[in-house]
């Protein structure tokens, strides 16, 4: 029986709500601004990183198939 209460407790203990701390959110501009350019470098970095692996896959699927 002291098992069972053991387990209750614990899972009485992870449903009670988490006291989380507040992020430190600053409403100061920022310290380097970022141009459009180097925005644009950025995010196509970021597409090709992601998609450009992914494309490939989808383009080879035939190969992959007969394997």
């Amino acid at each position: 029986m002291s098992g069972l209460n053991r387990s209750l407790n614990f899972l009485r203990a992870s449903l009670r709500t988490q006291i989380i701390p507040k992020a430190n959110i600053s409403e100061k501009p920022a310290k380097h601004v970022v141009t459009g350019g180097e925005q644009a470098v950025a995010m196509l970095a970021m597409f090709a990183c992601i998609l450009g692996p992914s494309g490939w896959v989808l383009a080879h699927l035939e190969d992959y198939k007969s394997r």
